[in-house]
């Protein structure tokens, strides 16, 4: 038989060094090396004799007594090495080449090869065996490892301890423990036989070697278990003994030497050995590969399926049930995993790499591609097939998904901003009219953006979809405001917008069944916003005409008509450009330019900045009802539905126009129209008609409150008018005078 030398054991093995504690059990020791080699002699002859044996005992047994017996021989106690399957041979020189090979294992496990010293060759078989026909019949019978083998019995007398530290730095875990266990014994027996106050110091160092010796022991039982899925076929039978130290020594706790938590530390180890696979994943960095992280997770799953099915192939049969490797194995992947996936998390900062962060675990992990793979059932159970993640790092990631995916929103916006100031307002382009409106891509390009988000989001979950959506909104909310210019396009551009963002909200209406997002919210917010460019364009037109319209009313009223031609130019402008607006809008729109038009007129009569004299008041009359008629007919083309506003202007010019007589007569119609029109609107009026004081004045107001009082609720007080008006303060002393103490001082006329 070849020798087997330390050299090539541990270039098989791959044995590491010993840690540095447990070089300390071999200082002090003494004649370790002569007893080895003695102890190796006595154990070489029992082999030879054993081999012999078990030879002649296979050749009186056919395959079917074989069968019969394989419970027997679990219970054999009589072998030092773990008995494996066999099969029939179809001749002796099979079994001695079968046996042969068994000898070297025993060979090996006692340490034969380890030292240079000569060995007795093993006698060769002459005998000769004539099998039947049955028994060539090969038999195969796949028996678990750790099945058929149990515990031999225990030395009498342990080794030293330099012997059992070599035992155990060779991998020799067998022969190693069970002189533990002799070790163990001798010392209990020491201990029994002395008081407690006699305890010699030899004692001590002995009940100090067993601990580094055990805890040396414990080291190498665990880096085999930790390397164990990664080289199986070196390791699967060294976890046979294994398996079977770990349940001795929880069955052995309180004895002299006994350390805790074995089964523990035993699945330390296989989660440490996991580790160790997810570290050996490559990993790219981003300047390598853009799709860094998507490359490294689908090798991540590849290498956890294929350690998986080497437990499951390989691993399995060394150890007995209770010690539910496989589920174990899993376990400790779904917590590797875990770690692993927190560490990426910290180097993650584009959007597609936590899209791919949130799918894989989502998604990718539970898959048939990963822990749903074919190959890992029927052991991989379903409901260990999802990763136990965190419940606030999965939120986590995708708060962190929805804060990029806000950002890259508003440089999206931005970037279409710019491209607008490109393509419309440095050329000075008219904004294109799709179907009788004016039309923007802006809608299309958000819409766009939008949309992928929430699409891309929907297919990890529908609580990303919630959150993606709102992000979106969120962002829209703060939409950077148009940038304004004195072009003559500028309210055309604006209303492109208000049109694409009512565009937009058609779109949104997509998610009303899908999306559990209330879809007020989506409305709320869209509206929100063309609001906000509505109220744009509002507000640029009312500084327009402001002026045009105050300077309407001044002392020179009768000389700048050209301003109320301003007037007229502007809100015909406004009127082609709201032909372009989506009809909803268009007639909000036009409703509160109405509204604001003729408020603004009526309110510059308001003032007390002119009054009309030597019958001028006829003129001015003339003139509001001309004028008044022009914007009626604007508004009209403007399809405005707040046709209540018509009547006040003619109303008003007829109580300026008439005489003074005349006045309290007109004042029906327009109270009927308008009810809150109050003493202080009329008497703004009376000023504005030459109607300052006096008898006439306080018989007209005094009129008015009768009508008042007369129409009673008939009037129409949604309307409000003039209570948006507020009419200049009457400076007049004797306003508040009664009419009969003023009497004399007023002639009849």
């Amino acid at each position: 038989m070849a020798e087997v030398t330390k050299e090539e054991v541990d270039g098989e093995n791959e044995v590491n060094d010993p840690p540095e504690w447990a070089e300390d059990a071999t200082k002090g020791l003494n004649n370790g090396e002569k007893q080895m080699e003695s102890a190796v002699k006595e154990k070489s002859l029992g082999l030879r004799k054993s081999i012999r044996g078990s030879l002649k005992a296979i050749s009186k047994k056919s395959p079917l007594s074989l069968k019969n017996k394989q419970s027997e021989n679990k219970d054999d106690h009589s072998s030092n090495s773990p008995l494996r399957p066999l099969r029939s041979p179809n001749s002796a020189v099979e079994i001695t080449e079968s046996l042969a090979k068994r000898g070297t294992l025993f060979r090996q496990s006692l340490g034969l090869g380890v030292k240079k010293h000569k060995q007795e060759p093993l006698e060769p078989v002459t005998e000769t065996m004539t099998l039947s026909e049955e028994q060539t019949e090969v038999v195969d019978v796949a028996l678990n490892l750790t099945d058929t083998y149990a515990l031999p019995p225990i030395p009498h007398m342990p080794r030293s301890v330099m012997e059992i530290n070599n035992m155990i730095e060779m991998e020799q875990l067998e022969e190693a423990y069970l002189n533990l266990l002799s070790l163990r014994l001798e010392l209990q027996k020491d201990r029994q036989a002395l008081d407690q106050e006699d305890y010699p110091i030899e004692l001590v160092n002995k009940e100090k070697d067993l601990r580094l010796l055990y805890g040396t022991l414990r080291n190498k039982m665990f880096t085999i278990v930790r390397d164990s899925s990664a080289h199986p076929s070196r390791c699967k039978e060294l976890l046979v003994y294994i398996a079977h130290i770990i349940p001795e020594e929880e069955k052995r706790q309180g004895e002299p030497g006994e350390m805790q938590g074995w089964r523990e530390a035993w699945r330390d180890a296989v989660l440490n050995g996991v580790r160790d696979t997810l570290k050996k994943v490559p990993l790219e960095s981003r300047e390598q590969n853009t799709s860094w992280l998507a490359v490294h997770l689908g090798l991540l799953g590849k290498a956890a399926v294929e350690d998986l099915m080497r437990v499951k192939t390989e691993l399995l049969n060394s150890y007995p049930e209770d010690f539910n490797v496989f589920e174990t194995y899993v376990s400790c992947y779904h917590e590797a995993v875990e770690e692993h996936l927190k560490r990426l998390l910290e180097k993650v900062t584009e959007l597609k790499d936590y899209y791919a962060l949130l799918d894989f675990i989502i998604h990718r992990y539970p898959s048939e591609k990963i822990m749903g793979s074919s190959s890992l059932q029927p052991e991989l159970k379903e409901e260990q097939r999802t990763l136990p993640l965190d419940k606030n790092v999965l939120d986590q990631i995708k708060d962190k998904y929805c804060a990029r995916l806000q950002a890259d929103m508003k440089t999206s916006l931005n970037r279409i901003i710019d491209l607008e100031n490109e393509e419309m307002w440095r050329e000075k382009r008219k904004p294109e009219i799709d179907e009788g409106i004016y039309s923007s891509h802006i809608d299309m390009d958000i819409w766009t953006h939008i949309k992928g988000h929430v699409q891309g989001s929907r297919r990890i979950d529908v609580n990303l979809e919630q959150k993606v959506v709102r992000s979106c909104l969120e962002e829209l909310k703060t939409f950077p405001k148009r940038p304004q210019s004195n072009s003559s396009l500028w309210a055309e551009y604006h209303i492109s917008y208000i049109n694409s963002f009512s565009a937009l909200k058609e779109h949104m209406e997509n998610y009303k069944d899908t999306c559990p997002i209330p879809l007020e919210l989506v409305q709320k917010e869209i509206d929100g916003l063309t609001t906000r460019l509505s109220q744009t364009v509002m507000e640029k037109f009312k500084t327009d005409v402001k002026p045009f319209l105050r300077r309407q009313m001044t002392g020179k009223w009768f000389s700048f008509d050209e301003d109320f031609t301003q007037l007229i130019s502007r809100t015909k402008t406004l009127s082609e450009q709201s032909k372009c607006m989506t009809p909803k809008l268009k007639q909000s729109f036009v409703n509160e330019v109405h509204f604001f038009v003729v408020k603004e007129y009526v309110s510059q009569l308001m003032k007390n900045n002119y009054l009309c004299k030597n019958r001028k008041n006829e003129t001015a009359a003339t003139k509001i009802t001309n004028q008044w008629e022009e914007l009626m007919e604007i508004f009209q083309d403007m399809n405005s539905t707040s046709d209540w506003l018509h009547p006040v202007g003619n109303q008003l010019s007829k109580i300026i126009g008439c005489k003074k007589s005349e006045v309290k007569n007109n004042l029906n119609p327009l109270v009927q129209s308008y009810p809150d029109i109050s003493k202080s609107h009329l008497s703004a009026v009376l000023y504005f008609r030459g109607i300052t004081r006096g008898r006439e004045k306080h018989i007209i107001l005094q009129h008015l409150e009768e009508e008042k009082q007369r129409s009673g609720n008939t009037g129409n007080k949604n309307q409000a008018f003039f209570s948006e008006i507020q009419a200049a303060v009457n400076t007049d002393c004797l306003a508040g005078t009664p009419f009969s103490c003023l009497s004399f001082f007023v002639p009849d006329s």
